[in-house]
């Protein structure tokens, strides 16, 4: 391929030194000492990267939203997000950890208060989640930094990646991370030569977020298939409290992890699913390969339009009101509430007038203008 590299801080990462994630999501809690246990760990286990996520409940949910089902059981995830909301200066110190470790240091922001907080902290670069991947004014704004961007692409068709690729891809390079959107994802739903297909299309580096248990088969694929960047929930223990905790890797796992994909790197990738077919069966390793066609996996294909953003009342507008900037936001729909339309059509909606009562949290649709 001729996209393989993507370059951080005048790194390059490619297939034959692949770009590795550890990504801590919310595990530490907003407790500043397990922080410094997770990246002391993760830079043991053999982390080139340590990621952490800036969450505003707010930015994200709406108070509606009630229970949605995570690794960890039914939780009132906007609830516990509030519970998570931390101090920028938190991310300061977590940055100020990570690069004395000589590692690099990414962050998720989710809205745009999140993201103009995140830019003040001078990352090299930045990730959009996959649920963000459709979230309009979210990606103008990153656009804006001109930052090397990793973009995740679960829950998604090919149609989505190619909007937010013309919207972000134009003012920076950026990487497509190729996910799939179920906690914990399927190893046989990950349909890895889908690698092969979007880095020619798209004419840039991909790489993996992946959410399966296996420490090493999705990986070591992902590399084979040209990979760049390996993205892996990391945890001290999958007993933790983390939401993320039950799915991710703690050390020792994580370790076996970074071992599979520097083996894999430094192999040619017929090389790699020989060994694999024998090792985990041909089987199995060509159902986790798939057919390279773009579409939803079959674990995530009810997450569509519910774990993507969409656009909600954030409040009761009335029928006849006009309706104002401040009415609406673009959010997670999750499993409760009615989705409504991508978060692209905001600037039409604004100034139009309610055709019937929208209740508080309901997406907007055509049919309520």
């Amino acid at each position: 391929m001729g996209f393989e590299k993507f370059r951080v801080k005048d790194r390059d990462f490619s297939p034959k030194r692949a770009l590795i994630i550890a990504e801590l999501g919310t595990s530490h809690g907003s407790d500043p000492v397990k922080a410094g246990e997770l990246i002391a760990a993760a830079a043991e286990a053999g982390a080139d990267c340590i990621k952490s996520q800036i969450v505003y409940a707010d930015e994200i949910l709406h108070p509606n939203t009630r229970e949605v089902a995570l690794p960890g059981g039914n939780i009132r995830l906007y609830d516990r997000f509030k519970q998570l909301e931390t101090d920028i200066s938190f991310f300061a110190k977590m940055k100020e950890e990570t690069e004395k470790r000589g590692l690099l240091f990414l962050c998720t922001p989710f809205g745009i208060r999140s993201a103009r907080e995140l830019r003040e902290l001078g990352p090299e670069f930045i990730k959009i989640a996959s649920p963000e991947l459709n979230f309009s004014s979210l990606l103008r704004e990153v656009a804006s930094y001109k930052l090397p961007a990793l973009l995740s692409t679960g829950v998604s068709k090919l149609a989505d990646i190619e909007e937010a690729v013309s919207v972000l891809g134009e003012r920076a390079p950026i990487c497509l991370l190729h996910c799939v959107t179920s906690y914990p994802a399927p190893e046989r739903d990950y349909n890895l030569r889908v690698l092969k297909s979007l880095s020619p299309v798209f004419g840039c580096p991909v790489g993996v977020s992946d959410h399966s248990m296996d420490p090493e088969l999705v990986p070591a694929l992902a590399v084979a298939m040209g990979g760049a960047v390996i993205e892996k929930h990391f945890c001290l223990s999958r007993n933790d409290p983390g939401l993320d905790d039950p799915i991710a890797l703690p050390p020792s796992g994580f370790a076996l992890m970074v071992k599979a994909v520097r083996r894999a790197s430094g192999m040619e990738a017929e090389a790699v699913l020989e060994e694999l077919s024998r090792e985990r069966g041909a089987e199995l390793v060509e159902a986790v390969l798939g057919d390279g066609v773009k579409r939803l996996a079959p674990s995530e294909k009810a997450n569509y339009e519910r774990t993507n953003r969409s656009i909600h009342a954030t409040r009761s507008i009335k029928q006849g009101e006009i309706i104002k900037k401040d009415m609406i936001a673009s959010l997670r729909t999750e499993k409760i509430l009615r989705p409504g339309l991508p978060p692209s059509w905001e600037e039409a909606i604004i100034g139009r007038k309610a055709a019937r009562f929208i209740p508080d949290g309901e997406g907007i649709r055509f049919e309520d203008l």
